[in-house]
């Protein structure tokens, strides 16, 4: 019965669908002395587990050190700060002057056309001078 349950949690292992207790229940298995022959070929696998767990190195670990400035950095975004908001201010001047040149050139316009409507009223005044004389001239005959 032991050895069909044993075989049920191998394929089960092999899956990865086996529980923590299953797996610790597996470990505890291969590393005793009676294993099926059969299985023999799965002893490896766990005690490779339960003797890498052990072991220890002494070798020692040097990551290397980063020297980073911060004065420079501070400094470089500082310019950079500054670079950002002197162009957001020359935007913001030129988008005046060319409201400033767009109203001008406006103005400039409705000049022009108020210009010539008032030859146009000049134009009509003179015509309605040459009527009223007309009219005088025929109602006398």
């Amino acid at each position: 019965m032991e050895l069909s349950k044993i075989e049920k949690l191998i394929e089960k292992y092999l899956e990865a669908k086996t529980t923590l207790e299953e797996e610790k229940y597996l470990k505890d298995y291969f590393s005793g002395e009676d294993v099926a022959a059969h299985l023999l070929e799965y002893k490896a696998l766990f005690n490779y587990f339960s003797d890498s767990s052990l072991e220890i190195s002494n070798r020692k670990i040097e990551l290397p050190q980063k020297s980073t400035n911060l004065k420079w950095l501070s400094v470089a975004a500082m310019v950079i700060f500054f670079i950002g908001i002197s162009s957001i201010y020359q935007n913001n001047i030129t988008e005046k002057e060319e409201a400033r040149l767009a109203y001008f050139e406006t103005q400039k316009a409705l000049n022009l056309i108020s210009q010539s409507l008032n030859k146009g009223n000049d134009a009509i005044a003179q015509l309605q001078t040459f009527e009223n004389t007309q009219n005088k001239i025929f109602k006398n005959k």
